[in-house]
């Protein structure tokens, strides 16, 4: 659904006031937050999804990264997982849905976490996806509602998902390209959350179906601040610009842009394609960090040293502007 439908249906629902819940569904984060302890919280988030690739073990290691991201992208540590699937068992093999849940559990198990059961229903498609619980200290909690004016902006993953997904689906992505994609999309977000804390990261967010742009944008609205983003600088996946070139936009990617118009400017003459890449919507994509610019450089390479190498400074923040962001490029 458009981030502006979304956000429409929010706004509609009841409140809750309990002292507990820290974060709800207000503010475009993540995860829900809630205070068990005053030295524990639990983070909670799920997510599913219709299968990317052909491959039901990878297409279950892809959808229980993005839905484990979450977890990372507010600074906790995954603990337990429920399975959400909708499954066609009168068209497809049940070996199929057993190659799904075992790729999700390989995930899981390599994040630490336990699958703890979960909740099947007859569909007329695949899809899968996890609900997960996390736990997080006050201390190491991440939201993305502290961007400081002055902070650097941290990418841990590069851009190009949508527009690789949608050329697979379409039978004209190269295997290469595919490949580097894939292997992005079941990289665990805990090597950006790890960087994050060993920095004092002041704010986060994972990158996914609204895109680069909205979710910086986001971040701004929650922070209250301007965010800048250098296009030229924006990590992408190797073989996506060719893809761009030929059109292979998913349909989240016209929404996304249409919904950013209200809240951006464009200074410079930024490459269309990186314009395009900026609102492309993305399965399992990296962190954005916002951490102090003196440390950023020391979070990219403890992130390329993790193995996330596109980690690179996309962007930075001001002190809040006419609009919450700045998208800038070509001068």
């Amino acid at each position: 659904m458009p981030v502006a439908g979304i956000a429409q249906v929010v706004r509609g629902l009841p409140e809750f006031n309990d002292p507990n819940l820290l974060i709800g569904a207000d503010g475009a984060s993540d995860a829900g937050v809630y205070r068990l302890r005053d030295d524990l919280l639990i983070a909670q988030t799920v997510d599913f999804f219709p299968p990317l690739v052909d491959d039901p073990f990878v297409f279950g290691q892809i959808a229980a990264t993005n839905s484990l991201s979450d977890i990372y992208a507010m600074g906790g540590d995954p603990i337990t997982a429920l399975n959400v699937v909708g499954f066609p068992d009168d068209q497809l093999g049940l070996d199929v849905l057993g190659e799904i849940l075992r790729g999700g559990a390989e995930r899981v198990l390599q994040a630490g976490a336990v699958i703890v059961g979960g909740h099947t229903v007859r569909d007329t498609e695949i899809k899968y996806g996890l609900s997960v619980t996390g736990i997080v200290t006050p201390e190491q909690l991440m939201t993305n509602r502290n961007a400081q004016p002055g902070d650097a902006l941290v990418l841990t993953k590069p851009l190009g998902t949508g527009f690789v997904t949608t050329a697979y689906k379409a039978g004209r992505c190269p295997d290469a390209t595919l490949a580097a994609a894939v292997e992005s999309m079941i990289q665990l977000n805990v090597i950006g959350r790890d960087a994050a804390r060993h920095a004092e990261a002041r704010a986060a967010t994972d990158i996914t179906g609204f895109g680069l742009a909205i979710h910086a944008a986001e971040m701004a609205q929650a922070s209250g601040v301007t965010v800048v983003l250098e296009l030229d600088k924006i990590p992408i996946l190797p073989g996506a610009e060719t893809l761009v070139e030929q059109g292979f936009k998913t349909r989240a990617s016209a929404s996304n842009r249409q919904f950013a118009e209200t809240l951006m400017q464009v200074e410079g003459n930024p490459d269309p394609i990186r314009m395009d890449l900026a609102f492309d919507a993305q399965t399992s994509g990296g962190l954005l960090i916002s951490v102090p610019a003196d440390k950023a450089d020391s979070v990219v390479q403890n992130v390329r040293a993790a193995g996330a190498h596109s980690a690179c400074i996309v962007g930075s923040v001001v002190q809040r502007q006419a609009e919450w962001l700045i998208l800038r490029g070509g001068r």
